[in-house]
């Protein structure tokens, strides 16, 4: 844990806020709105600079995704915002009926996804969301890594026509891209329905999203040091899947491992899965919270506790080498 204390730290929430500033001063079609929780989301500081294209429906998150549905169809592109477990089961209807069956260009952004949300507990730690939003047609699903590739994934979303979730996080977390979405010294451009390979490696592949990208990157530092040569794949659009690196990573390597702060069930777990047994059968090994609620407590105590840290993707890993052959 201390490892983990000791890198460079940054809010999602933050980067989703400024982007979303930045782009409203170019573009007077964007309009944000929230269920009365703008300050937790940073949509507040877009009403602050554009309160007439801020619009606060309070604890009405069925009522907000209707209105977006409405702005949508008039040709606006609306932000919404709220946190994960109310965006995707609060309004649950109106995202299949209104957003997802008319294909309107709705922007959903929640914060406070997983179960490092922490100390709010098991009524707050939204642990579906991306399997709830993956089963909507026309919706596509994303979950940036950090800060750098949350203000990439916001401004790449605004030029993508059709709805959207984007899952973020409540608390700081780890930096794993430079500044201005750079990788080691190299600018990138977020595509969604991309990936990014941020090691390669012959062994096995580690394919991770949020804040399990920092994690697999220390795992697959470990490994090196038990001679296990890990590639990590920042898999950060969920659907459409990057199908054409999953399958190369799982033949090249020939095992692959899923990590996430999601339920097992019906996440990238699930879309990895459910390709490779069609395209590339492979031993595969799926980290994340195993199909139950998890307790109350700092973020970091839970995230060992239910086995999402660094040495259970390396015991993972190994595990699923081992099966290899």
């Amino acid at each position: 844990m201390k490892a983990r204390t000791m890198k460079e730290m940054m809010n999602t929430r933050d980067a989703y806020g400024k982007a979303l500033v930045e782009l409203g001063r170019n573009n007077k079609n964007i309009v944000a709105l929230d269920a009365d929780l703008s300050t937790s989301t940073r949509t507040a500081w877009f009403g602050d600079e554009f309160p007439e294209r801020f619009f606060n429906f309070g604890i009405a998150e069925a009522n907000m995704i209707s209105a977006a549905a409405g702005f949508a169809s008039c040709g606006k592109i609306p932000f919404v915002s709220t946190f994960a477990v109310f965006a995707t089961g609060r309004a649950y209807n109106q995202l299949r009926t209104s957003v997802a069956f008319a294909n309107l260009n709705v922007k959903v952004v929640a914060s406070h996804g997983g179960i490092i949300v922490g100390a709010d507990g098991p009524t707050h730690h939204c642990i579906e969301d991306v399997a709830i939003m993956r089963v909507l047609p026309n919706f596509t699903v994303v979950v940036p890594a950090d800060a750098y590739e949350t203000e990439a994934a916001v401004k790449a979303c605004v030029k993508h026509v059709g709805p959207l979730y984007m899952r973020l996080t409540r608390p700081s977390i780890p930096v794993v891209y430079e500044k201005d979405y750079c990788w080691k010294g190299e600018p990138l451009k977020f595509r969604i329905g991309g990936s990014v390979t941020l090691r390669e490696g012959g062994d096995v592949a580690i394919m991770a999203i949020g804040p399990m990208v920092s994690e697999a990157l220390d795992a697959a530092e470990e490994l090196t040091r038990e001679s296990v040569d890990a590639r990590v794949i920042d898999l950060h659009t969920v659907k459409p899947l990057d199908e054409e690196t999953v399958i190369r990573a799982a033949r090249e390597t020939g095992a692959v491992v899923t990590v996430e702060d999601h339920s097992v069930l019906g996440g990238l777990g699930s879309a990895v899965a459910e390709l490779l047994v069609e395209r590339a059968l492979v031993p595969m090994v799926k980290v994340g919270v195993m199909d139950s609620f998890c307790e109350s407590g700092e973020p970091e105590d839970l995230l060992v506790k239910y086995g999402l840290t660094a040495p259970n993707i390396v015991a993972a890993a190994k595990k699923a080498v081992a099966r290899k052959g």
